[in-house]
C-alpha cells in the first residue's frame, strides 16, 4: 500500500457518434500504445464483451462490440475475447501491463457507455436532420496516478531511468579547493535543464561521498579535481560504479540531454 490519502485518476470522457466509434478507440489505442512503450511495459489486450445484466437493447451491444472488434483488428496487436466480462453499460477493452517482475496490472480502460448519454437526455443533430443519441468513451491511459507511480518505483527498483529520475547528476569535488568549479559545473548543466546537485561538505570523504551518491540513487556522479578544473572536463560513473572517465561539460552535456529527450530507460551513454 502506499499510504495516499486520495487517488486521482486520468479518465477522460469523449463524446461521439456511433459512426465514429472506431476512429476513436482506435485513436485511444494508439494513444495507449505510446504511453506504455515510453515507459517500457509490454500490455495485453482484452475485448470484454456483454454481461448477463446489462442495460439497453441486444442490437446495439452486438453493433458496438462489432465495432471495438473491428478497431482492435485494425490497431494490429494481439487481443483476446473475454466473453461476459463488460461493463453493465457496454462494451469495454481491457488492457494488463507487466512490470519487470512479471506480474499483471489492470490499469488502461477503453468503454463504451450508452446509459449516460441517456440519463443526461443528450442528442446532436445528424446531417439528415434527425436529433441522434451520442455515445461515451470512457479512456483511462494510467488508470490512477498515484498507483502507476507505485508500480512504476517497484518496475525500475527504485533506480529511475534518467529522463525520470528526481536525481540526474551528483557533482563531487576531491578537495574543498575545488567546490567552485564544483558548483560552475553544476550551473552549466542546469543551464541545461539538468537535475544536478554537489556535495560540498569537507567532513566527508570522497569515496563517502561518491557512495552516498550511489546509494541516494543519482543516475550519473561527476568527480571534479585539479585535473578537471584545468581541462573544462568532468570524470564521470554511475551508481552501478560504472566509470566511463572524462569528458568535456560540453560534451557530457550534450550525452544527457540526448538521453533525457529520448527518454531511454537504459541509462547508457552513445559515442
Amino acid at each position: 500500500s502506499s499510504g495516499i490519502n486520495a487517488e486521482y485518476g486520468d479518465d477522460a470522457h469523449i463524446f461521439c457518434t456511433t459512426e465514429q466509434i472506431v476512429e476513436e478507440i482506435r485513436g485511444a489505442l494508439d494513444f495507449l500504445k505510446t504511453v506504455y512503450s515510453v515507459l517500457g511495459f509490454n500490455y495485453e489486450l482484452e475485448l470484454s464483451t456483454r454481461p448477463e445484466k446489462f442495460l439497453g437493447e441486444i442490437a446495439v451491444w452486438d453493433d458496438a462490440e462489432n465495432r471495438l472488434k473491428q478497431a482492435l483488428d485494425e490497431f494490429g496487436a494481439p487481443w483476446e475475447l473475454n466473453p461476459g466480462d463488460g461493463a453493465f453499460y457496454g462494451p469495454k477493452i481491457d488492457i494488463t501491463i507487466k512490470d519487470a517482475l512479471r506480474r499483471s496490472f489492470q490499469c488502461a480502460t477503453i468503454q463504451l457507455d450508452f446509459q449516460l448519454p441517456i440519463r443526461f437526455g443528450l442528442s446532436y443533430n445528424a446531417p439528415d436532420g434527425t436529433e441522434q443519441r451520442p455515445v461515451i468513451i470512457h479512456r483511462a491511459v494510467l488508470g490512477s496516478l498515484e498507483r502507476m507511480m507505485g508500480i512504476l518505483t517497484e518496475n525500475f527498483a527504485g533506480k529511475w531511468p534518467f529522463w525520470l529520475s528526481p536525481r540526474q547528476v551528483m557533482v563531487v569535488p576531491v578537495m574543498p579547493m575545488f567546490n567552485d568549479y564544483a558548483k560552475e559545473v553544476q550551473q552549466k548543466l542546469h543551464n541545461s535543464h539538468i537535475v544536478i546537485d554537489t556535495d560540498l561538505d569537507s567532513g566527508t570523504t570522497l569515496n563517502k561521498k561518491v557512495r552516498n551518491a550511489q546509494l541516494a540513487q543519482y543516475n550519473f556522479i561527476f568527480v571534479v579535481g585539479e585535473k578537471e578544473q584545468a581541462g573544462g572536463t568532468v570524470n564521470v560513473r554511475t551508481r552501478d560504479n560504472v566509470v566511463h572517465g572524462e569528458f568535456t561539460i560540453e560534451g557530457i552535456t550534450e550525452k544527457l540531454v540526448r538521453l533525457r529527450d529520448t527518454k531511454s530507460n537504459t541509462d547508457i551513454l552513445e559515442e
